[in-house]
């Protein structure tokens, strides 16, 4: 999964895309202008913004973003915590507020509990045949036999678990595994990874839709 982290704090920012690299990737800008040409061109699963940034303020980039139709699920992080801040921050479209100083765990909680929200998931455990996926532990099992995953694999893993029955491309799962800081991406990348999955969990897992892309069958 892919997540937009909106910060100024240069010290704050760093700290917080890792920790949030550790089960995402992440890209950070740090102005509410950066933010909306990044949520133009990319679709992100998260918005992880601060309230009080140069320029147009948070409440206002998120505003505009609902005004427009934008559903992307929004946690603010930011150092204001009076009642009436965290109301206008609810009633501009926020999803969730946390103050800052923070608990990293508890930051990567609410952003897992927000993107299962989302994507109409109330458990934190995918089940789907004899494979069970915790996007939690980050943990795979089949048949009650842990299977040892890479992280690029769990991820993809993930993606097409929480997409059954759709066929997902090449390119939507680049997309949502690699961050800015990638560098650059082998062209045969994903495919490894896919191979790798199959070997580990059956041949028929994931099915190849030719010149499409990837789907794991109902």
């Amino acid at each position: 999964m892919r997540i937009l982290l909106v910060e100024d704090d240069e010290m704050l920012g760093k700290a917080t895309a890792a920790g949030l690299g550790m089960d995402y990737a992440v890209d950070w800008v740090r102005s509410a202008e950066e933010a909306r040409l990044a949520l133009g061109t990319t679709p992100y699963a998260l918005l992880v913004l601060d309230i009080s940034l140069p320029g147009r303020s948070g409440l206002d980039l998120l505003a505009d973003l609902r005004r427009q139709g934008s559903a992307v699920p929004c946690l603010f992080l930011t150092a204001l915590d009076a009642v009436h801040d965290r109301v206008r921050g609810l009633n501009a479209g926020a999803d969730d507020y946390l103050v800052k100083p923070f608990d990293l765990d508890e930051l990567l909680a609410r952003a897992s509990a927000l993107i299962r929200r989302s994507q109409g998931r109330a458990s934190t455990v995918v089940r789907h045949r004899d494979v069970v996926f915790d996007t939690v532990a980050k943990t795979v099992e089949q048949a009650g036999r842990p299977v040892a995953l890479s992280g690029r694999e769990l991820a993809i893993a993930g993606i097409l678990l929480g997409n059954i029955g759709r066929i997902i491309s090449k390119s939507q799962i680049e997309s949502q595994i690699y961050d800015w800081n990638s560098g650059d991406i082998e062209s045969n990348t994903v495919e490894v990874h896919v191979s790798a999955l199959r070997r580990k969990l059956g041949k028929d897992f994931i099915k190849t839709v030719r010149n499409v892309g990837y789907t794991i069958e109902k």
